[in-house]
C-alpha cells in the first residue's frame, strides 16, 4: 500500500508519447495509484544508433513529450498537438490525412502521474525542475550540493529528488567500493562518445575533471579494468553507502541534511535490504 513502483528511466526514443501515457495509466491502474513514471532522452549513441531517432535538441523534445503525455492522462478531450517533434494528428510525409485527433478510451486513475525525469546536464536539471514532479540523479553527492545549487533554485517545494545509492554493509570499504567503481568505469568511460558523454562531464563538473578524462582515456584505449581502478575511491564513496553499519549510519546525515528526498537502494541481497531498511528507516 505504501512502497512506490518506478518504471527507472524510460527512454522518450523507445514509444511515442501517448504509447507511454497509456503504458504508464495500465500500470497505475495494476498498482492501485502507486506508480511513478521516469522518463530520459539518453544518448546520440542510443538514440540514432539503437531506435533509430533523431537526438537534436533534447530539450525542447522532453518538454513536448512530457506535455502530451500530462494531456492525454488528463484525457479533457480530443488530443491535438502542433510541436515540432510529435505533431498530432499527423499531417506530414507519407500521411494519408485521416488522422484525428482521440484521446485513452480507458479512464485512468489518477489524471495527475507523478513524472520524473532523469537528467544531468544543467540545462536539462533546470528545466526538470520546471516541468517535472521529480529528479532522478544518476549520481549525486551530498558533499557536493552546490553542483546543482543553482539548476534546482526554481524547484517547487514539493519537488522530489530520489537519488540511486549502492548500499553494502562490509568491515572493508575499498573492496565494498569496487562495484561502484565497476559502473562510474563503465558509464564514465564508455557510455557516449568521446566528447558528448554526459555522464564524463558531469564528474568533470563534480571536481573530478582530470580523473574523468583519464577514465575515458582507458576506457577507449581497451584498458577497462585500469579504467575502473582510475575512479577515485572519495568519488564512488560520496555517492553510496558503503562501510560498517556505524559507518554507514554516520554518513546517512549528510543525505538528511541534503535537498534528495528519497534514496533508491542498491543493495546486495534480501539482508542488505533489511540492514538498510533498519538504518535507513530507524
Amino acid at each position: 500500500e505504501r512502497i512506490k513502483l518506478g518504471t527507472g528511466v524510460v527512454q522518450l526514443s523507445a514509444r511515442t508519447p501517448v504509447a507511454t501515457a497509456m503504458a504508464a495509466m495500465t500500470l497505475d491502474h495494476l498498482s492501485n495509484g502507486r506508480v511513478i513514471l521516469g522518463l530520459g532522452v539518453s544518448g546520440p549513441q542510443v538514440v540514432e544508433g539503437w531506435y533509430g531517432r533523431p537526438s537534436n535538441k533534447p530539450l525542447a523534445r522532453t518538454r513536448e513529450y512530457v506535455d502530451i503525455i500530462r494531456q492525454a492522462l488528463r484525457r479533457e478531450g480530443p488530443l491535438t498537438n502542433d510541436g515540432e517533434f510529435y505533431p498530432m494528428p499527423y499531417r506530414g510525409e507519407g500521411s494519408v490525412g485521416l488522422g484525428k485527433p482521440l484521446k485513452i478510451m480507458t479512464h485512468p486513475l489518477r489524471s495527475e502521474i507523478p513524472i520524473f525525469l532523469g537528467a544531468e546536464g544543467p540545462k536539462n536539471v533546470t528545466q526538470t525542475a520546471e516541468i517535472a514532479d521529480g529528479w532522478l540523479p544518476l549520481y549525486y553527492s551530498p558533499f557536493r550540493q552546490d553542483v546543482y545549487a543553482e539548476q534546482l533554485a526554481g524547484a517547487k517545494d514539493d519537488f522530489e529528488i530520489s537519488a540511486l545509492v549502492t548500499f553494502n554493509v562490509t568491515d572493508d570499504v575499498a573492496t565494498g567500493l569496487f562495484p561502484v567503481k565497476a559502473m562510474l568505469g563503465f558509464y564514465i568511460g564508455g557510455m557516449g562518445a568521446k566528447g558528448q558523454n554526459y555522464h564524463t562531464k558531469l564528474m568533470a563538473r563534480m571536481g573530478f575533471e582530470e580523473e574523468a578524462y583519464k577514465i575515458q582515456d582507458l576506457f577507449f584505449a581497451g584498458k577497462r579494468e585500469e579504467a575502473i581502478a582510475a575512479v577515485p575511491d572519495d568519488f564512488a564513496d560520496e555517492i553510496s553507502l558503503v562501510g560498517p553499519e556505524s559507518r554507514i549510519a554516520e554518513r546517512l546525515e549528510h543525505w538528511r541534511n541534503s535537498p534528495v528526498t528519497s534514496l533508491m537502494i542498491a543493495p546486495r541481497g534480501p539482508d542488505a535490504l533489511r540492514q538498510a531498511s533498519k538504518l535507513v528507516l530507524g
